[in-house]
């Protein structure tokens, strides 16, 4: 069940037609590149069970999930192999050790070069999964970028978040007026139309090896 404003009701998602694909395969963990839209782990309706990990169960039946994507952000996941990793990487996220890139395609033209974004966010429970702005009791968020390429109507920038919340860079890039093209959340009628899916991919992933420590640096190639 998804609430949506003051209304409930049954949300099932769309088929995703396309295969995980493993980027690479180590004895304690995978790194794999989401499709979208897929679901990272099985949803609360019964007929939402086909996502990341239930996929991943079927050739490797001691994968562990360890962080998320959105259903309709694609690209690069690392997944736990063993009790041990999983515990290791999950720490690495809480901790943040872990390095992440994200390329996305935002409406209108970003003035700055570069530039960083701060604003707490929380849960809009009356409208969940919806995230909002709150300086009073909204946990912190805070995110970098860069712009990679302006055109007439739209930007390309490189994310790079230090916090990790959910929906964070969907959030941000629509509070500083330049929502991610194609986000059904958070975009306004005009970006919304101006793309079919989500215009926001995980790109780069870093971390350290949960067994020998060496950094690990995973790249994932941006579909659009």
């Amino acid at each position: 069940m998804m609430q949506i404003g003051n209304q409930t009701k049954d949300y099932i998602v769309p088929p995703c037609e396309e295969d995980v694909e493993t980027l690479l395969i180590d004895e304690s963990f995978l790194l794999v590149n989401k499709p979208r839209p897929l679901l990272s782990v099985p949803g609360k309706h019964a007929l939402n069970k086909d996502c990341l990990i239930t996929r991943l169960l079927e050739n490797y039946p001691e994968a562990r999930i360890v962080h998320r994507l959105d259903m309709n952000t694609s690209g690069i996941m690392v997944i736990a192999l063993s009790k041990e990793s999983h515990r290791n990487l999950s720490i690495q996220f809480e901790k943040r050790n872990t390095y992440k890139e994200y390329v996305a395609v935002l409406f209108g033209k970003l003035e700055k070069d570069a530039g960083t974004i701060e604003l707490p966010l929380i849960c809009d429970w009356p409208n969940r999964p919806k995230q909002i702005v709150d300086y009073e009791v909204g946990k912190s968020a805070l995110t970098h970028y860069e712009v990679l390429r302006r055109d007439e109507e739209m930007t390309r920038v490189l994310f790079k978040p230090v916090t990790g919340r959910s929906h964070q860079l969907r959030v941000h890039a629509a509070e500083i007026g330049h929502a991610i093209l194609g986000d059904r959340l958070y975009a306004h009628e005009k970006a919304l139309a101006m793309s079919q899916r989500l215009m926001l991919h995980a790109y780069k992933l870093e971390f350290d090896h949960p067994i020998t420590g060496e950094r690990v640096k995973g790249v994932c190639d941006v579909p659009f």
